[in-house]
């Protein structure tokens, strides 16, 4: 395909001739992609042209934009299923990238300083405890996950920080001995902002996906209550649907 543009509109033009510079495999996944100069030379546009082009190829997943750094190839996106709890320590390994936590915020606070809604959720009384929990999950160095958690302390009393720098489902099943019995979860999409969007190295306004979860152990009682943003351009959501309820005479009566 040579580097020459048509007519118009410019910018969709550009949109695909970059992309075909992705798909026969000029620059490989994870690979450094081009500045918007060298955009310009190339492809003999304007600067504000190069910009919106690689701000759609973001937005569309194909690249990524590393703040400070510079924008990249996309990899191969991570995969949430929405049908059974699984380890973001495991899901990033298996999508070939190297899982890593940074711990924001690590503490053991008294469950009358948390919200109304979060003691209510989490069933507890004046006297107890709970921890505080804020971390950031990268793959291959990337933030892809901030997640704010609230854990019932008497179910893991002794917690200690190298416990959250891994698979906090791990330290439950086979440091405490605990049965996980699963999650009630809202998922929204969402723009995020401020802070959040600092930790997750996006701009302000970047589409994320945000889920409130409460986690139960198998005897139905609340173990954790969480807030966390998953970034759009570096999550698919998977699930499998089951039949139709009263599927045979739904079918019969489309005939």
């Amino acid at each position: 395909m040579p580097d020459t543009l048509n007519k118009t509109p410019v910018y969709q033009q550009l949109n695909q001739l970059l992309r075909e510079l992705v798909r026969r495999g000029e620059y490989a996944s994870g690979a450094r992609f081009l500045t918007e100069r060298q955009i310009c030379e190339r492809f003999d546009v304007s600067r504000a042209t190069a910009n919106k082009a690689l701000s759609n190829l973001v937005a569309e997943g194909t690249l990524e934009f590393r703040k400070g750094i510079g924008t990249f190839v996309r990899g191969g996106a991570l995969q949430y299923d929405t049908r059974t709890l699984a380890s973001f320590t495991e899901k990033a390994r298996a999508a070939g990238k190297l899982p890593s936590t940074r711990l924001l915020q690590w503490q053991r606070v008294a469950a009358r300083t948390l919200t109304a809604h979060v003691q209510q959720t989490l069933q507890l009384g004046p006297a107890d405890a709970a921890f505080s929990v804020e971390r950031l999950r990268l793959a291959d160095n990337v933030p892809v996950i901030l997640e704010r958690r609230q854990i019932v302390a008497r179910f893991c009393p002794d917690l200690v920080r190298d416990d959250l720098e891994g698979s906090l489902y791990a330290v439950w099943v086979q440091k405490y001995g605990l049965e996980l019995g699963g999650a009630d979860e809202v998922i929204r999409a969402v723009l995020v902002r401020n802070g959040e969007a600092r930790l997750l190295e996006v701009r302000s306004g970047a589409p994320c996906f945000l889920i409130h979860a409460t986690g139960y152990l198998a005897d139905g009682a609340p173990l954790w209550w969480e807030e966390t943003w998953y970034r759009g351009d570096m999550y698919e959501f998977h699930n499998r649907l089951g039949p139709m309820p009263g599927a045979r005479s739904v079918t019969g009566a489309l005939r």
